[in-house]
């Protein structure tokens, strides 16, 4: 990811310019870095580049199969049409450190390795700020909007229901209907013979979401979610996911799970029960689905303030985050939190 990085003149031209270019090579490098090793944001998201004031993706139902024909007769006249669109708006981020003129005048060479870590957290803090809004945006799937560092958050899918939803809607004038992406079940995560019974029910019923047209999607689900304090049920959808044979019993049973599946866990999601998400990634990249759009990069510049003599280096970034379908991606809760809006997993 590029960096912009500008420079203003002021006061202790000396001691500026032993760090200017320093902490420059530091904050590129920590970029280059940090977008090498991956997060949350890569790991769900579908990360684009935006040269506008924001994103709109739109869905259309498609043409139905062929119909059969008389000799001589004419064709029957088939239709598209524009079934939905989300519309994803870019929010501006900005976050500043200063090294005093102090600091500067009395830590003679001590204050280059002081700035280089300032300049270290700097970028990183960057990086963080893009993986928690990830993050945020998944662990309230069950909301319309939120709040994230004092910015306002659209979490609506595009039928203006919460991402996760068991009223969903799908199609338009030629046929249209509703479907649920929100589960619960009794113990979900309880055991690992429970939780296998219900990663497979799930499975189905993510491979059989109707698209426009109400045809089942087909995709396969391989993408597993977990919050980031539940240790117990951690453990059993390791289990579950990573054992050859079939876990709690003796009989040496295949495990129909065993290498399908990838386990996501995300620290800052924190829940009171057990629940899951499971996602199929294939889908979530043809569909538009977990969506993060670059629009302008971390642009870093530096100055003197002439009021107090201290040296301060500026960050500003614009980036947006939503979701441009709910048919990627499923949410099931335990069924002893009353949560209301998801279909019992029967």
């Amino acid at each position: 990811m590029a960096i912009l990085y500008s420079k203003s003149s002021g006061l202790h031209d000396a001691a500026i310019g032993r760090l200017e270019t320093p902490i420059k090579m530091v904050i590129e490098h920590e970029s280059d870095l940090l977008t090498k090793q991956g997060g949350i944001r890569d790991w769900l998201f579908n990360v684009e580049k935006s040269g506008r004031f924001g994103e709109t993706i739109v869905g259309e139902n498609e043409f139905g199969v062929f119909q059969a024909a008389e000799e001589g007769a004419g064709a029957d006249n088939d239709y598209t049409e524009e079934t939905y669109s989300k519309f994803i708006e870019h929010i501006q981020f900005m976050k500043e450190f200063t090294i005093t003129a102090q600091m500067m005048e009395d830590a003679n060479y001590g204050v280059a390795a002081d700035a280089k870590r300032r300049a270290e957290n700097f970028t990183r803090a960057y990086y963080k700020t893009q993986h928690k809004i990830c993050e945020y945006a998944l662990a309230n799937g069950t909301s319309v909007s939120g709040s994230f560092a004092k910015a306002k958050l659209d979490l609506s899918a595009p039928d203006g229901l919460p991402l996760f939803s068991n009223a969903h809607k799908w199609g338009g004038k030629k046929e249209s209907g509703t479907q649920s992406n929100f589960y619960y079940a009794n113990g979900i995560l309880g055991s690992t013979s429970a939780f296998e019974e219900a990663l497979a029910k799930l499975s189905v019923l993510l491979r059989n979401v109707k698209d426009e047209n109400g045809e089942p999607l087909g995709y396969t689900a391989d993408t597993l979610i977990l919050p980031g304090n539940r240790p117990a049920a951690e453990v059993i959808a390791k289990k579950v996911c990573g054992s050859e044979g079939a876990t709690g019993n003796g009989y040496n049973d295949i495990n129909l799970h065993y290498g399908n599946w990838n386990i996501v866990v995300m620290p800052g999601w924190q829940t009171s029960d057990d629940r899951c998400m499971i996602m199929s990634s294939e889908a979530n990249k043809n569909l538009g689905g977990n969506m993060f759009f670059n629009r302008v990069p971390l642009t870093v510049s530096n100055w003197v303030d002439n009021h107090t003599g201290n040296y301060i280096w500026g960050g500003r970034c614009r980036f947006g985050v939503g979701f441009g379908t709910y048919k990627h991606i499923m949410l099931a809760v335990d069924a002893s939190t009353a949560v209301s809006g998801a279909t019992a997993l029967s």
